[in-house]
């Protein structure tokens, strides 16, 4: 271990939620934990066969006083969701039905549903005009962002994948959970923790249709997130490990930041217990090896800067992270010219 790296995730247990501490520093973590504990033990235990005078006294019942606080930090770090909690049959069919199919510019557009955890869902499959040999294709995998109406939808990156299919690239585009018309609002908070498990899944599902095409190639392979599609990525890719790289724009690091706007669940305490374990801080770190670029905006009101830099933290190196003068929608000429040129870098041969 390096001892700046230690000192450094110590002053994040001071500073910050012990929980975003152990997201940014995982490693280090146990480490350390386990050797304070076996050392407030031992001199616990030293003192214990010393004569009581009032000093030591009072060191032993510091050093116990340390031990409880050390003991209720550690159920204060929510382990991360295990990975079965995911799973889902990799054999199950698909059901891939296409509805109408256009060209624009040099894209073929196909306008599909699929059935990636029962109930079917709405995607578009982007791919280059002309034939191309079998898995030689670069791919990507987008999901959008809650917004305004029009692009809360599948629809937010078409034009982006349209252009990038001219370059040979194929995009899948999906639509998520909350696409749905009044889909925040209409939440039924107790409901959320198994929602959440069922995006997840159906975000690998889409990822099973992307390298289900015959011309992409798996080794070139990215994905694209946008607000709660970046946050519900994160986790798909942690679990799944696919791609190449990623793109993730202004996500929070965890689901009660956002959650919480509208109507509260019954039993508030219980609620965020249950949410931690699967918050996307928990998972940014697993991505690595592959590169992460984080968009943020400068004047986000739903991601505070904070927010940025712990992601940023708990992400594992080759990490970026650029900051623009934008909102959260992150719509400017810009950010789509970084995330281009991020994607077609990596994704070359």
């Amino acid at each position: 271990m390096q001892p700046f790296r230690i000192v450094s995730w110590i002053l994040r247990c001071a500073q910050n939620d012990i929980r975003e501490s152990v997201a940014a520093f995982p490693d280090y973590a146990v480490a350390v934990f386990l050797f304070t504990v076996l050392s407030l033990r031992s001199i616990a235990a030293t003192l214990d066969t010393q004569p009581k005078s009032p000093l030591l006294s009072a060191m032993l019942s510091l050093s116990r006083l340390l031990l409880l606080g050390l003991g209720f930090a550690s159920a204060l770090m929510a382990a991360p969701a295990p990975d079965s909690l995911f799973a889902y049959d990799k054999s199950a069919p698909l059901n891939v039905t296409e509805v109408q199919r256009e060209t624009r510019r040099d894209a073929l557009v196909r306008d599909i549903t699929f059935t990636p955890a029962g109930e079917p869902v709405s995607a578009y499959i982007v791919q280059p005009l002309d034939t191309r040999p079998e898995k030689s294709c670069a791919a990507i995998l987008y999901v959008h962002w809650l917004g305004e109406a029009e692009t809360t939808s599948r629809a937010e990156f078409l034009n982006e994948a349209v252009a990038l299919a001219e370059t040979g690239v194929t995009s899948v585009l999906v639509d998520a959970m909350w696409s749905a018309p009044d889909w925040y609002r209409s939440r039924v908070p107790e409901e959320d923790f198994d929602r959440s498990i069922r995006q997840v899944v159906e975000i690998r599902r889409a990822m099973d249709l992307l390298l289900s095409l015959p011309e992409v190639d798996p080794t070139r392979v990215a994905f694209v997130g946008h607000d709660f599609g970046a946050m519900y990525g994160m986790i798909a890719g942690a679990l799944d490990r696919r791609a190449r790289t990623y793109v993730f724009m202004a996500p929070t690091p965890h689901f009660t930041d956002w959650f919480l706007y509208a109507q509260k669940p019954k039993d508030l305490e219980s609620y965020k217990t249950q949410l931690a374990p699967i918050d996307p801080v928990n998972f940014i770190g697993r991505l690595a090896p592959a590169p992460v670029l984080l968009q943020f905006a400068q004047t986000d009101e739903y991601v505070t800067a904070t927010a940025a830099a712990k992601f940023y933290a708990a992400a594992q190196p080759r990490k970026q992270m650029v900051t623009y003068a934008a909102g959260h929608d992150l719509r400017t000429a810009e950010v789509a010219r970084d995330r281009v040129g991020w994607l077609l870098r990596e994704l070359a041969r």
